[in-house]
């Protein structure tokens, strides 16, 4: 894979600052409550794991090296990022017990301790859960400027919440400064009124960190290690703690359960079709259409309602997607229709083609300019030249089309013998009639016929039609026999 553009930003966002910036992502839960098994992590939404969100998230606001904090699935954790994030900083910390989210960020010490070869890391670093999937990048960079330029030992991201159960209550003082994070099981009756909350996001300067993390006990009916302790014991020294409202609280939403993945994968959606708006493409229906975020589309491009974008998917400029249509992987040039209820994967599409109704694009299309692949068309590891055309009714498997080839209702490559699969190729100008098979391997030269219902079994010289069909012949009075056979034989 390529390099990494999140971690390209995340170096030129770091060159600009004298204070290094690590991450720490929390992703050692198993995630009970998903009923899963799948780590919660590893469940997707918007196209992207959960926590590759979350990586994502903290490169493009200027971290790394990233330490990722593993316990259910643990090796599951690590592969998948490092498949998904290849030329990344990723280093990894096991919790195999959870003991809580101060115990959790104590075993990123390790990773941390020695900066390849530049000594004990002594820069700032962002704390962060890796079930937030929408918290996005600019609410990081917000924490870490209004952070530094506060000259805090630790601020935390909040919000204010209509239903604040479940979170940690964020108290405050006389003049507006925190007085301490309270967890809700800990928290008092007046303390559960308060709606401002605890996100689970934090910055804070990794030495100062530390030594408060190495006094926490776990003093709480739970009997876990609270980062939210760490706070109150850098409050009691006399440090600073800020806290930032995020103004958006759907976007810091956690994930636990499966209503939660389907309310952040709505967030997620429409803050990337917002994007896809505010860039000049049309969406006829926000509330039925569905983009992940890997996905490009090019301006006064057009999305119809119930259209589905996933993967690597790019639309370049002028494209319109009809209802219904489900892209996966796919890439396609300029001014490309495709129509409704078209199914694509792993697919390149060349400018000017129309595709669909009802077609089916499996992976190793390449289907070329102003080509047409038409109603219940199914195509597979086949080429198609400038020009060729597939109106209805046809499978084309393993095969190559030169340029201008019109293929009729009804043809079928027969690709595959039952043991391996064999190549049609088909020069430019041919013209293949309805109803034909082709029995591969087999070529056909440029500027071919095959009348309609031939089937194909050898190669056919360029300028030549094959035909196959037997001579017809008429039976007079055939009918009418038949009908008095049958009134004899029924009585």
């Amino acid at each position: 894979m390529g390099r990494n553009p999140s971690r390209r930003l995340a170096r030129e966002t770091r060159s600009k600052t004298e204070r290094p910036l690590a991450a720490v992502v929390l992703a050692a839960g198993e995630g009970t409550r998903m009923k899963s098994r799948t780590a919660k992590v590893l469940h997707r939404a918007a196209g992207r794991s959960l926590v590759e969100h979350v990586v994502d998230s903290v490169l493009r606001a200027g971290a790394e090296p990233v330490v990722v904090v593993v316990g259910a699935q643990a090796d599951a954790v690590e592969r998948h990022l490092r498949d998904a994030l290849p030329d990344t900083d990723l280093r990894f910390a096991s919790q195999p017990e959870r003991l809580g989210t101060a115990d959790a960020v104590l075993r990123a010490r390790r990773a941390l301790g020695a900066e390849r070869g530049r000594g004990r890391f002594t820069g700032d670093v962002l704390i962060v859960c890796g079930d937030v999937p929408a918290l996005p990048a600019s609410a990081l960079r917000a924490l870490v400027s209004k952070h530094r330029g506060g000259d805090a030992a630790l601020s935390v991201l909040t919000a204010i919440v209509d239903d604040p159960r479940g979170y940690g209550r964020i108290v405050r003082g006389e003049g507006g400064g925190i007085r301490a994070i309270v967890e809700h099981g800990d928290a008092s009756p007046a303390e559960r009124k308060i709606h401002e909350v605890n996100s689970g996001t934090y910055c804070a300067g990794w030495p100062e960190l530390l030594a408060a993390l190495d006094k926490v006990k776990p003093d709480n009916t739970q009997g876990e290690l609270y980062l939210t302790d760490a706070v109150r014991l850098l409050l009691g020294s006399g440090s600073r703690v800020n806290a930032v409202v995020h103004p958006d609280p759907e976007e810091l939403v956690g994930v636990n359960t499966r209503r939660d993945l389907g309310s952040v994968g709505r967030t997620i959606n429409r803050r990337t079709l917002c994007r896809l708006m505010d860039a000049g493409v049309t969406v006829i229906d926000p509330e039925t259409t569905w983009v992940d975020v890997t996905v490009r589309v090019g301006r006064d491009s057009i999305l119809h309602p119930g259209v589905t974008l996933e993967g690597r998917t790019k639309l370049g400029s002028g494209c319109v997607v009809r209802s219904g249509v489900r892209l996966h992987g796919v890439s396609a040039g300029r001014d490309v229709e495709f129509l409704d209820h078209t199914v694509a994967t792993d697919s390149v599409v060349g400018d000017g083609a129309k595709i669909g109704p009802f077609a089916h694009l499996r992976p190793a299309t390449v289907v070329g300019p102003e080509c047409k692949v038409g109603n219940f068309v199914e195509t597979k590891k086949t080429t198609l030249g400038r020009g060729s055309k597939a109106s209805h009714l046809s499978y084309l498997g393993d095969a190559v089309l030169g340029s201008g080839v019109n293929v009729g209702a009804g043809t079928i490559t027969c690709n595959y013998d039952g043991v391996r699969k064999h190549e049609t190729r088909m020069g430019d100008g041919v013209f293949i009639g309805s109803d034909t098979q082709l029995v591969a391997p087999v070529r056909l030269g440029k500027g071919a016929y095959v009348a309609a219902g031939t089937t194909v079994t050898k190669d056919v010289p360029p300028g030549s039609l094959a035909i196959s069909r037997a001579s017809q012949r008429n039976i007079e009075g055939w009918v009418e026999r038949r009908r008095n056979k049958s009134k004899k034989e029924n009585g």
